[in-house]
C-alpha cells in the first residue's frame, strides 16, 4: 500500500519509543536537506539516506568496497561490467527488488536535475539481462566504475511510479513526495520525519544482512546553535552530538563525555567566478577581477591559514595548500604545502592587476555546513580588508546557499566557501567535479583545458602508477594557476554520552548507524 505524503508526519506522532536503552538520539549542526537520493550532496543528509537505501556496492565503515545488492561482479570487456543482484531483498514496502529497479534507478539518476548526474556520466548504459542481472556498459574502459557505485542508491521503480516521482524535480530540499518520505531496501526504515524538529528511524526487520548494532529506534535532531547542542549533549537529551567546538572539549570531557577526534577527509575552501566577462559586484564595469590569475594569488596570500587554525577552528583542522586530503587517491605529499601569508605580497599582485584601490566583492557562505563556516568566512573578511578588498558578507542556511551557487541558481556567486570530500576517495572525483569544466561543484564555473585533459587521461587509464601520476600532474596544474584556495581539512571532533557503547567515525564524519551499540 502506498500512503500519503502526511504519512510520515502522522507515524512519528503516534509511534511509541522503543525500549530506552536500545534507542539512539544524536544531533547535528544542521537538518537534512531531504530523503531523495538524488538532488542534494550533504554529508549530513548523505548519511541518512545511507541508512536507507542501498547501491550495488557499499563502504564498510573502514572505507573498503564490500557487496550490497550485488553479491558478484566480473568484467568481461574493458567497457562491459556484469553483475549478480542479490536474491530475496525487498523494499521497506515489501516490493521485491529486481533488476528493473537498477534500471528505473539510473534513469532517474541521471536526470538533468540530478547532482549525481555527472558522477555516473562515464556509464554509457545499464541493461537487464534477467530479474537479477545486470550488464552496465562504460562509454570508455572506466578505472573508477567500482568506486562510483555505491553513489547509486537503489530506489524501487513501482514506488516512484505509483507516486508519480519517476523523474528528479529542482531544488536541494525540494518538498516533493520523494524528498518527504522513503522506501529503499536499506538495514534502516523511516518512522517520521517533521523537517527542522526530528526524523525517526527503525531497523528493518526483513534487511537481508545481519545487524551489527543493537538498535531499536533512532532519532535524528537538529540543532543548529553549538551552545544548545552542547547543553543537549550534557543534560542527556542526545546520547551524541556533532560537531563540538575545540573551546567546549575540556568541559565535555570533564562532565564525562567522550569526545572523538580524528582526521575528515573534506576539504574546505574558497572559490572565485573566474567564468563572467563582468563581476556580479562591478556591474557596468566590464570587468572580472578573478579572471587574473594575479587576483587570485592575492586573495591566496592574503588569508592567514595559521590564524584560521588556531583562533578560528581552534586546533580542529589541519591547514593544507592540497584540494584532497591524505587518504584520497593521487594525494600528494609536494603539493600539500600551506600558502604562506605575505599581505604585502598580495598588495603588490593587486597593483600589477591594476586594482592598487582594490574592490567590492560578495563572499557568500554557509552557516551550517561545515565547522564554523560563518567564522570563518568574517575572519577571511577582514584579512582581504587589509589589501583593500571590501567584502560583503552573504551568509545564508546550505539549503539557500546551494541554490544560489550551484548550476540550479545560475552559478549566482562571485566568491564562495564549500567543503568537498571525493565520494569515490579518489582525487579524479574533485578534478571533475570540483575543478573540470562542467563539474557539478564547480560553482566559480573555473576551467584549464589542461586538467580536463589529464582527468579524462586518468578515468581511462587502468596503470595505478601512472593513473596517480596524471592526477597529481592535474593538480599540480590547477595549484600553480589557483583555481581556488584551500584553507583545510577539518578535523572530526563527536561528543557521545556513556549510554553509548560503541560508534565508528569514518573519516567523512557521518553517522552511519549500522555500526552503533547502546549500553
Amino acid at each position: 500500500m502506498i500512503k500519503s505524503a502526511g504519512w510520515a508526519i502522522l507515524a512519528l506522532m503516534l509511534a511509541p519509543p522503543a525500549a530506552e536503552g536500545a534507542t539512539f538520539r544524536y544531533a547535528a549542526s544542521a537538518d537534512l536537506l531531504g530523503l531523495d537520493p538524488y538532488i542534494n550532496n550533504d554529508g549530513i543528509t548523505n548519511a541518512m539516506k545511507g541508512n536507507l537505501y542501498e547501491g550495488l556496492l557499499t563502504r564498510r565503515f573502514d572505507m573498503t568496497l564490500a557487496p550490497a545488492l550485488a553479491t558478484e561482479w566480473t568484467r568481461t570487456a574493458p567497457e562491459v561490467w556484469r553483475f549478480r543482484l542479490r536474491p530475496g531483498v525487498t523494499f521497506h514496502d515489501g516490493t521485491p527488488f529486481t533488476a528493473a529497479d537498477v534500471l528505473a534507478s539510473f534513469a532517474r539518476i541521471t536526470h538533468d536535475q540530478s547532482v549525481f548526474r555527472a558522477a555516473m556520466s562515464g556509464i554509457r548504459e545499464i541493461r537487464k539481462l534477467d530479474d537479477l542481472g545486470v550488464e552496465i556498459i562504460t562509454k570508455v574502459p572506466d578505472a573508477t566504475l567500482e568506486q562510483e557505485l555505491p553513489i547509486l542508491l537503489v530506489m524501487c521503480k513501482r514506488w516512484l511510479e505509483a507516486n508519480n516521482t519517476e523523474h528528479v524535480l529542482r531544488g536541494s530540499n525540494a518538498a516533493t513526495f520523494a524528498n518527504s518520505n522513503a522506501n529503499g531496501t536499506g538495514p534502516f526504515r523511516l518512522v517520521g520525519r517533521l523537517p527542522d524538529i526530528r526524523t525517526v528511524v527503525e531497523p528493518y526487520p526483513d534487511w537481508w544482512g545481519r545487524p551489527e548494532h543493537n538498535l531499536t529506534r533512532a532519532e535524528f535532531r537538529p540543532i543548529s546553535n553549538a551552545p544548545a547542542r552542547q547543553q543537549a549533549l550534557l543534560f542527556g537529551e542526545v546520547d551524541m552530538a556533532y560537531p563540538v567546538h575545540g573551546n567546549d572539549v575540556p568541559r565535555l570531557e570533564q562532565a564525562g563525555i567522550r569526545v572523538i577526534t580524528g582526521p575528515d577527509l573534506r576539504t574546505v575552501f574558497l572559490g572565485f567566478d573566474s567564468f563572467r566577462e563582468e563581476s556580479l559586484d562591478l556591474k557596468g564595469r566590464g570587468r572580472n577581477p578573478f579572471k587574473d590569475r594575479r587576483v587570485r594569488e592575492a586573495f591566496r596570500k592574503a588569508i592567514d591559514l595559521q590564524v584560521l587554525h588556531v583562533d578560528v577552528m581552534r586546533g580542529l583542522s589541519r591547514p593544507t595548500g592540497s584540494m584532497i586530503a591524505p587518504g584520497i587517491e593521487g594525494y600528494s605529499n609536494d603539493l600539500d604545502t600551506p600558502s604562506v601569508y605575505d599581505p604585502e605580497g598580495a598588495a603588490h599582485l593587486l597593483a600589477q592587476a591594476g586594482y592598487a584601490n582594490g574592490f567590492p566583492v560578495t563572499l557568500d557562505c554557509t552557516n551550517d555546513r561545515y565547522d564554523n563556516d560563518e567564522a570563518i568566512c568574517r575572519r577571511v573578511a577582514l584579512m582581504l580588508a587589509r589589501i583593500r578588498i571590501t567584502v560583503k558578507l552573504n551568509v545564508q542556511p546550505r539549503a539557500d546557499y546551494f541554490e544560489k551557487a550551484s548550476q540550479r541558481g545560475g552559478y549566482n556567486t562571485s566568491f564562495f566557501i564549500l567543503g568537498w570530500t571525493p565520494a569515490t576517495f579518489d582525487g579524479l572525483n574533485a578534478l571533475t567535479s570540483v575543478m573540470g569544466a562542467g563539474g557539478g561543484a564547480n560553482f566559480g564555473r573555473y576551467v584549464n583545458p589542461k586538467i580536463d585533459i589529464l582527468a579524462r587521461k586518468a578515468a581511462q587509464e587502468q596503470d595505478p602508477a601512472l593513473r596517480r601520476h596524471l592526477i597529481q600532474q592535474a593538480l599540480t596544474i590547477h595549484k600553480h594557476d589557483v583555481g581556488h584556495v584551500p584553507l583545510h581539512q577539518q578535523v572530526l571532533a563527536w561528543g557521545v554520552r556513556p549510554t553509548v557503547a560503541d560508534i565508528k567515525s569514518r573519516p567523512w564524519n557521518d553517522v552511519d548507524l549500522r555500526w552503533v551499540w547502546m549500553k
